[in-house]
């Protein structure tokens, strides 16, 4: 039977600009890895069916948490340039899943709202390619 573990265990560690791995799990509420197959489309005329092979994959990580002033500056101190990630899901405890690459910060939001707390946002487009470990 299947280990099911919960969220809030989930690691995410970035490499600040002086090229130092940063754990920033500790403000974020949230943390999502999407990945995605590019298809090209190999149809011949006269067929009822569309037919595909597999391209490119390609990787994203969206952030979202609470603004901290260590954090952000981690964060705005990279922006735009390639840094190197560690993004464990369900925790670092041995056994669990790990993912790690290369990933460019190219957006970085920080939003206040009146009666809400300080929020940063951010989206790293992954380049190369995704490795998938155990602990």
């Amino acid at each position: 039977m299947p280990t099911f573990t919960h969220g809030k265990d989930a690691v995410f560690k970035i490499t600040d600009a002086g090229s130092t791995l940063r754990d920033i799990s500790t403000v974020l509420s949230s943390v999502t890895l999407s990945r995605e197959v590019d298809t090209a489309e190999t149809s011949a005329l006269g067929t009822s069916a569309k037919t595909y092979i597999p391209g490119l994959n390609d990787a994203t990580i969206s952030i979202e948490g609470m603004a901290d002033v260590t954090t952000s500056g981690y964060l705005e101190g990279i922006l735009g340039t390639t840094k190197a990630f560690e993004f464990y899901p369900a925790g670092t405890a041995a056994g669990q899943v790990k993912y790690s690459g290369n990933a460019i910060l190219t957006s970085f939001e920080s939003a206040a709202e009146i009666g809400g707390a300080v929020t940063v946002s951010g989206e790293f487009q992954v380049t190369g390619g995704v490795t998938r470990a155990t602990v």
